[in-house]
């Protein structure tokens, strides 16, 4: 079991995962041990992307934000990492609130559109339960947190495939150089690894008052 334990750890490693001894301690027990290894090298990354980071990772000071994260005197630096992340919100910033209200009420009546033509659809029924919109490509601002519960905002610079609003909440990025500049991350491509995942019931609060979010900001007057 001592042996299987290196294997998956090392595994993880190569995703720039470093599982805690007590995950691993009651990840082991719910495996059979005649799996073939490679099987349960992908179930373990499966269980550990759907866990809180917080809970489940280990803590080395290189692969957790410094203390210094939010200081905004500091003009820009880069953070080599790599640096395993969790998402807890994400925003379309480049739409208003009210549009992505409107697009959120399209799609709760089944409804998309192209161009000005209002066209009925049918969603799937992961789509129609968790309101997925498909519209919109950004760019977003996430609320990023690490292994320690240090939370940082990154706002997308380009386009990162994997990232906007249909993402689930509790997903996994790995940072790697990516710059900060006055406390907040600058994200593209070249700086993010997205791997996915969810924490179930984090995701499913966040989805369920997203809209109403939206109104509250609109309201606000930002957007």
């Amino acid at each position: 079991m001592a042996n299987l334990a290196q294997e998956i750890t090392s595994y993880l490693s190569t995703k720039s995962l470093s599982p805690t001894p007590a995950w691993l301690s009651t990840f082991l027990p719910t495996i059979r041990t005649n799996t073939p290894l490679p099987a349960l090298q992908k179930t373990a990354l499966f269980r550990l992307l759907a866990t809180d980071i917080t809970q489940s990772l280990t803590r080395p000071p290189a692969s957790c934000f410094p203390t210094t994260i939010h200081d905004a005197t500091i003009r820009e630096r880069k953070l080599p990492g790599p640096l395993a992340v969790q998402v807890l919100d994400v925003e379309d910033i480049g739409r208003s609130c009210w549009s992505q209200v409107e697009a959120i009420e399209a799609a709760e009546r089944g409804e998309t559109t192209k161009g000005r033509e209002i066209i009925r659809s049918v969603p799937s029924e992961q789509e129609a339960a968790e309101g997925v919109q498909t519209a919109g490509a950004g760019p977003h601002k996430l609320l990023l947190q690490d292994a320690q519960g240090v939370c940082v905002y990154g706002f997308e610079t380009h386009a990162i495939e994997g990232v906007g609003m249909a993402m689930s909440i509790g997903s996994k990025l790995v940072l790697r150089d990516v710059v900060v500049a006055r406390g907040v991350l600058l994200l593209n491509p070249g700086c993010v690894t997205v791997l996915g995942g969810k924490i179930e019931g984090v995701h499913k609060a966040w989805k369920e008052g997203l809209k109403e979010r939206l109104i509250a900001k609109a309201g606000m007057g930002e957007g």
